[in-house]
């Protein structure tokens, strides 16, 4: 499975917002798994917003096909700051499905990993921060995808922010040193979202 992470830089929230309630066209397009996304909460006006594709080759057929008139209806409200794209390869909880549903808040973290540490570091998700995250009241789903370039995306989706805080001030310190991140991440960059339930396709 294609994730496809795009973060923009918004001009024009109204706007954007509008127009990104309208990517609802492509649930009917082969090979489109589901959509999300929402606000940044430490860095205004900007947004992420994730898609999820069968595979690369369904991502660009829609790309060439009627992407570019629903992209039209934001044209001008938004900066790309930046869009990636990752191949799915862990589920943080058994039976991971696509789906932005019931959730409050999104995590994002990319990690830059030593090319040496990567399978050390696929590893320690599934041992040590996917079974702490799957157990954490609150958390809903999430997965774990890697780059071409041995970067890993890591998204988890929860129900709530009191939930995920929990979790933050419980445990990831302890975790981080049992899992020896330090020794596997040249560096760790993310953000927390508010889902924007509107924006779930």
């Amino acid at each position: 499975m294609l994730v496809k992470w795009v973060r923009c830089g918004v001009l024009d929230r109204p706007g954007f917002d509008h127009g990104q309630r309208g990517w609802t066209a492509a649930r009917e397009w082969p090979g489109f798994r589901g959509q999300g996304g929402g606000w940044s909460r430490s860095q205004p006006g900007v947004a992420h917003v994730f898609t999820f594709w069968e595979d690369r080759p369904a991502h660009d057929a829609f790309a060439a096909g009627p992407h570019g008139g629903l992209a039209a209806a934001q044209e001008g409200t938004f900066e790309l700051l930046s869009e990636r794209f990752f191949e799915h390869r862990l589920e943080v909880k058994v039976g991971f499905e696509p789906s932005f549903a019931g959730a409050d808040l999104l995590r994002v973290a990319l990690c830059r990993v030593h090319p040496d540490r990567a399978e050390h570091f696929t590893q320690m998700q599934q041992k040590v921060w996917n079974p702490a995250m799957a157990g954490s009241p609150g958390m809903l789903r999430g997965a774990v995808s890697q780059d071409g370039d041995g970067d890993f995306l890591v998204l988890s989706l929860w129900d709530s922010a009191t939930e995920r805080g929990k979790y933050r001030d419980g445990a990831v310190s302890r975790l981080s040193e049992r899992a020896g991140l330090d020794v596997d991440v040249l560096s760790v960059a993310g953000d927390v979202a508010d889902v924007v339930p509107e924006w779930t396709v």
